[in-house]
């Protein structure tokens, strides 16, 4: 059978990973030298944004290591499982690096790595795809082809509510972040190509949703099927808000709703709201 691996970025309810028998491997929020939480793990969401918000300072992230990716892909081959790990983007992390490290201390055992060029919703919807695969017992070439096409498919765009993190964490420079401060502005974002790209920018956040729905009108017909995941911090109504806009457009076959946790909580702070959607597969 093929088991599922992910890292902790795809931000998956608890119940779907049980129900899928996925393997999670955690990457790790550094708050100074002394605090190193492992995300899902030691921190959940709601006790990371309570300590992002009373620290002075700007809290790192790192990727596993290769040793933690070793022994998970360790324990499922030697049950006689081939193993499928999808990660966050190698453009965002050296999660991918780690995985593959793994791989090959441990040659001549079916394990993939796929690098799914995304995050979060994105990477959610990659790895329910894979796992409901997997669990119907599709090979595991029908199931990279159908990742390779949600890889080109899928549209993750998002609205920070400040430009204070991205800035801190050297996605955008001081001057922009300082204008955008004064402004007001809400910088409309997108994963493309496997890095955070800017895609439009509004005066207020519910202009900046407003927006997004239609960055999204303009990839998918109204009407069509397709399955979303979105994605928020801290922003339980506006996710909500988002939800019904994307229902209202589009045929939504899942609508799954996911709060990101540490690691992409540090570089984009609290108050974003975004979602992931792709077509539906076809039956």
């Amino acid at each position: 059978m093929i088991r599922v691996v992910v890292d902790s970025t795809a931000y998956l309810p608890e119940d779907l990973v049980r129900q899928y028998g996925i393997q999670v491997v955690p990457l790790s929020v550094h708050f100074g030298q002394e605090r190193v939480y492992r995300e899902g793990i030691d921190l959940t969401p709601a006790q990371f944004y309570h300590l992002l918000a009373d620290s002075p300072v700007l809290p790192t992230t790192s990727q596993p290591s290769p040793e933690e990716f070793r022994r998970v892909f360790s324990e499922l081959t030697l049950a006689g499982h081939q193993v499928l790990c999808l990660v966050i983007s190698s453009h965002l992390s050296g999660t991918y690096q780690s995985a593959i490290e793994a791989c090959r201390a441990i040659p001549n055992v079916p394990i993939t790595v796929f690098d799914s060029l995304s995050v979060a919703g994105g990477l959610a919807l990659m790895v329910l795809a894979a796992a409901e695969m997997a669990m119907d017992g599709y090979p595991m070439e029908v199931i990279l082809a159908r990742l390779e096409q949600l890889r080109q498919t899928i549209r993750l765009y998002f609205v920070v509510d400040t430009l204070e993190y991205l800035q801190k964490g050297g996605r955008i420079g001081k001057a922009a972040a300082l204008v955008g401060s004064i402004l007001q502005i809400k910088p409309i974002l997108a994963i493309q190509d496997g890095i955070v790209q800017p895609l439009d920018k509004a005066r207020s956040k519910p202009k900046a949703l407003q927006r997004l729905l239609e960055h999204f009108e303009a990839q998918f017909n109204l009407g069509q099927s397709v399955q979303c995941v979105l994605v928020h911090a801290r922003a339980h109504d506006e996710v909500h808000e988002l939800a019904i806009g994307l229902q209202r457009r589009f045929d939504c076959t899942r609508v799954l709703v996911t709060e990101v946790g540490a690691v992409v909580g540090a570089h984009v702070g609290p108050g974003v709201v975004g979602a992931a959607v792709c077509p539906a597969a076809e039956r």
